[in-house]
């Protein structure tokens, strides 16, 4: 090869690679500009204080409390088409679950044996109601006789937990939902078995979960302006370094909630929560900050309704931009199929999703080697949320699916890390908090 043509080859390469540069550079430099943008906190405050007015005047979801739980199941418009649960004493509980076995033993001495009526849990029983704007479970029952082969083994592991519950009511204690398996692992089986038939039991006695005293582990974690009692214990959230308090499995031994804080900051992951939390994003934005940690359990959506409930603010979600992310987002507002029954004491609704959306990937020009693909499943996911009725009756979440599955890109939260580290609270959040950039 001639010394020209090697040193034209060489510039030729040079000029591909500088080429290539200023994509990259580009990008992290717009997203550097976008902090010039950013107004003074105080500007940021005095709009999330006229947020945190407007949800304070805005009419209340429900309570959790078990007064507040009853009048809702008593005046809510064609109650008795589907089912409603509430918090119950526990000796509600009790004389409930003696008079189904007496109901049982009068069965049995008659010479007819003796059967469960079982409010059914069936997809197809599980419905969207827009004016509630959450899941419900339909008052259908079916029976669950011992006398036949189909429904024996379902039946007696129906006794055996009505009589597990029974022994905790009576000794005033709570277990978890693994405690109950292990008292009798043969007949159970698997734990599925044992948690399935727990919330037959819930909707058959008419009482929430939470009032069988039987809970799940602790999953989520909350940190920020907030203080409450944990059964006589003072917590300050403040003070939990960057793992936060746990949130209690019992909230019905929750009480004197106190927070000068002007929003709840809703995070889908705890990596997320652990970069808020380290960078005590609540401190300069007062706020309380709660993730489940993923999927969402029980107790974190219980927690965060009476967080709503109690303070009246505005909740404002942080999840990941694929349609999982939104997935997560609606179980917190409209309610989960596994949980239906219990869905008023459950959904949190009028959560404003924050981000990242879809839109979020150009508007804040987020790299391509930060962005996936979507796989088949996702796309899949995606064209089933686009057909929920809930969905449906958000124009906005509608355009940021259809954007999404037009891509075919998702991407996590932590593709802000891209631009630093600190990205996320340094411009991101603040950016959309002071554009009021939620939906």
């Amino acid at each position: 090869m001639s010394e020209r043509k090697r040193r034209a080859g060489a510039g030729a390469a040079a000029a591909a690679s500088a080429s290539k540069k200023p994509r990259v550079s580009s990008a992290a430099s717009y997203a550097e500009s976008l902090r010039s943008k950013l107004r003074p906190d105080a500007s940021i405050l005095a709009t999330l204080r006229s947020l945190a007015s407007a949800a304070s005047k805005s009419k209340p979801a429900g309570s959790s409390s078990s007064s507040a739980s009853k009048a809702l199941a008593e005046d809510e418009p064609a109650a008795n088409n589907y089912i409603v649960v509430a918090d119950q004493d526990s000796a509600s509980v009790t004389s409930r679950i003696n008079r189904l076995v007496l109901a049982a033993a009068h069965s049995i001495l008659s010479g007819r044996g003796f059967s469960f009526a079982v409010p059914s849990r069936a997809a197809s029983n599980q419905v969207y109601l827009p004016d509630l704007d959450r899941i419900v479970l339909l008052r259908r029952e079916s029976a669950r006789p011992f006398a036949n082969v189909a429904t024996a083994r379902k039946a007696t592991i129906t006794a055996r937990v009505l009589s597990l519950v029974h022994a905790v009511l009576r000794r005033g204690i709570h277990v978890t939902k693994r405690d109950l398996f292990y008292t009798d692992v043969k007949l159970f089986g698997d734990q599925a078995q044992s948690d399935a038939v727990l919330d037959d039991v819930s909707c058959m006695l008419g009482c929430t979960r939470s009032s069988l005293h039987v809970v799940a582990s602790e999953k989520g974690v909350v940190v920020g302006r907030l203080t409450f009692a944990d059964d006589g214990d003072r917590i300050d959230c403040t003070r939990m370094g960057v793992g936060g308090k746990a949130i209690p499995p019992n909230i019905d031994r929750v009480s004197g909630i106190e927070s000068d804080a002007l929003f709840i900051l809703l995070v889908e992951k705890d990596a997320a929560f652990m970069r808020l939390a380290e960078d005590r994003f609540y401190n300069r934005f007062p706020c309380i900050i709660l993730t489940a940690k993923g999927q969402p359990d029980v107790a974190t959506r219980l927690f965060l309704r009476r967080l709503k409930v109690e303070l009246k603010l505005p909740v404002l979600a942080l999840v990941d931009s694929d349609p999982y992310g939104l997935k997560i987002l609606s179980v917190y507002m409209c309610g989960s199929k596994n949980m239906s029954y219990d869905s008023a004491n459950l959904t949190t609704p009028d959560i404003k999703w924050l981000g990242v959306r879809p839109s979020d990937l150009d508007k804040y020009r987020v790299p391509e080697q930060c962005r996936l693909p979507m796989t088949d499943h996702d796309i899949k996911v995606g064209k089933e949320l686009l057909e929920e009725d809930f969905v449906k009756q958000n124009e906005g979440w509608v355009k940021e699916l259809e954007t999404m599955l037009r891509t075919r890109q998702k991407a996590e939260i932590q593709a802000l890390s891209s631009f630093g580290f600190q990205y996320l609270t340094e411009v991101y959040l603040p950016l959309k908090l002071q554009q009021q950039d939620w939906i």
